[in-house]
């Protein structure tokens, strides 16, 4: 395969897509206040709420939560089946790789750079004093940033367009799936398995290999 040629972008969502938690409702239960996040999560992820307005909402109820809980959080994070090893074939097939998160930075950074995605770009927690302050910092990763974000990366590593593939469950992943050239529903949503081009149902990202066309063959040339 002619790598400069053929080589694309995927561009994954994090929580529920690339790992199986939502990471603000695992920071919600350690602060004590789970279900009121979990029910805001859902309604923002049916669409029901702006984004912005349900992040907020969110944040604001994890007010003076200690920085520390975060690390521990970052330990109940599990990977997608298949997740670390579609990172590691694409990259090895000469793609590249990178997740766009409604989530928080603090919490899946180190996680990410571990696994060697090659972007990522995700919401900060605003901290004083060693605590969380109720609100966020930075410019927020909504549905609009996602899609921004994906052209910037794909501008980047030198990819049209048309040669990004784009993962994702929720509302918030709709337009930076539209942008795509191939656009995948994981584990997704009614709204967005409607509007993505395929569907994985079965929980396995190593799926999203053979959607993009790549062969048993080409995958076990890698040695993965």
């Amino acid at each position: 395969m002619d790598t400069e040629q053929k080589k694309r972008l995927v561009v994954l969502d994090m929580d529920s897509t690339f790992i199986q938690q939502e990471v603000i409702d695992l920071i919600a239960r350690a602060a004590g206040v789970g279900e009121q996040v979990a029910q805001i999560t859902e309604r923002a992820m049916r669409g029901e709420i702006d984004f912005k307005q349900s992040l907020a909402e969110r944040v604001k109820l994890l007010k003076d939560l200690p920085v520390e809980t975060l690390e521990k959080v970052r330990q109940e994070i599990d990977l997608s089946q298949g997740a670390e090893r579609m990172v590691k074939v694409l990259q090895a097939l000469g793609h590249k790789v990178a997740i766009v998160s409604g989530g928080f930075e603090d919490v899946i950074g180190p996680l990410l750079e571990k696994i060697g995605v090659d972007y990522y770009r995700a919401n900060s927690f605003e901290t004083y004093k060693g605590k969380l302050t109720g609100v966020t910092r930075g410019p927020l990763i909504d549905r609009k940033a996602k899609a921004d974000a994906l052209k910037e990366f794909a501008a980047r590593c030198g990819v049209p367009l048309a040669q990004t593939v784009a993962v994702g469950d929720g509302a918030n992943d709709l337009d930076m799936m539209a942008l795509s050239g191939l656009s995948i529903a994981f584990n997704a949503k009614p709204v967005v398995q409607a509007a993505a081009k395929a569907a994985i149902n079965d929980g396995n990202l190593e799926n999203v290999l053979f959607l993009m066309g790549i062969t048993q063959e080409e995958i076990d040339s890698t040695g993965l």
